[in-house]
């Protein structure tokens, strides 16, 4: 089970910071990812963190902005956002796979999603 949080409504230029607590398996073990769903559109990738959180992928519109971890003793994987725009305005949903991809189809298990909205 997955349980994302820490979504708001912030001002455009905040930063905020979401977390995914996973519970009822080896949460070390696997990759852990981040996505995206604006209203009208299909959902997107945005970040995934390998197992032992040493290698990140991003998608193009969000690196060097965000910033995926994962602190594996807690069970949790982070998605830091900064300078955040109102395109950015999605639900964001952990999912955790075994393969390190961006590829959504390939994610196993996924959170319910937590609201973003980023007013400008």
């Amino acid at each position: 089970q997955l349980q994302a949080y820490g979504g708001g409504l912030v001002q455009a230029g905040s930063s905020l910071t979401l977390s995914c607590a996973a519970s009822g398996r080896t949460f070390g073990s696997y990759v852990m990812g981040w996505f995206r769903q604006a209203p009208g559109k299909e959902r997107e990738f945005v970040a995934a963190i390998n197992w032992n959180g040493r290698t990140a992928l991003y998608a193009e519109s969000v690196k060097g902005i965000f910033t995926i971890s994962r602190d594996n003793a807690e069970n949790t994987v982070y998605l830091q956002m900064n300078s955040l725009k109102p395109e950015n305005t999605a639900v964001y949903y952990c999912a955790l796979g075994q393969l390190f991809t961006t590829q959504t189809a390939k994610y196993d298990y996924w959170g319910q999603g937590t609201q973003v909205t980023v007013s400008s």
